[in-house]
């Protein structure tokens, strides 16, 4: 290949743009994490930049943001275990299960591009520091959970409603209904 494209800085997501227009690629669809675009340090700028890349792509795309998944919870009390205990930040958050994340990237993969963002979270807000105490408890786990504002979550340091969907956007399942309409109506 020539020279590199001035919408693929970043090597991976770059690589696979490329090899998408080389094969003719119709709709990109990419997976990324609410809060990338407020916040700007660990996996969220990655994401953000990921999403950047994508839309200064000439091949159409959606970008699906998901809230962190019920599943990532326990994952993360093992990266801020300090001895006995567990420090989460108390940050406000509507947890989704990647069932329904795979579902709603499933529909936006087969729909029109969307040239923008759906956002998918669960119905219930939680504080992740009393979702985690939760957790560890159901599963016998003692180690004492300690709200902590300045505890990093995936490399940022988190607002309390920075994990929250935009405002502005109908929750997921709203918007899933809306953009995943079937192609052809069932017949009787």
């Amino acid at each position: 290949m020539g020279g590199r494209r001035a919408w693929s800085s970043s090597a991976p997501t770059g690589n696979l743009l490329e090899a998408a227009a080389s094969a003719g690629t119709a709709h990109h669809v990419v997976l990324s994490m609410v809060g990338a675009a407020r916040l700007q340090a660990g996996y969220f700028r990655a994401k953000a930049l990921q999403e950047e890349q994508v839309r200064r792509s000439p091949i159409p795309y959606s970008i699906v943001r998901a809230t962190p998944f019920f599943e990532s919870v326990e994952d993360m009390s093992r990266s801020t275990t300090y001895g006995e205990s567990v420090h989460v930040a108390p940050v406000l958050m509507r947890p989704v299960s990647t069932d329904d994340v795979a579902a709603a990237l499933a529909h936006v993969a087969v729909g029109v591009p969307l040239f923008g963002v759906l956002e998918v979270a669960g119905p219930e807000e939680y504080h992740l520091d009393e979702l985690t105490a939760k957790l560890l408890a159901a599963r016998g786990d003692m180690r004492e959970v300690i709200a902590d504002a300045h505890a990093p979550f995936y490399g940022a340091e988190l607002g309390e409603r920075k994990l929250l969907p935009d405002a502005k956007r109908p929750p997921g399942a709203r918007n899933l209904r809306r953009v995943a309409r079937p192609a052809v109506s069932p017949s009787a």
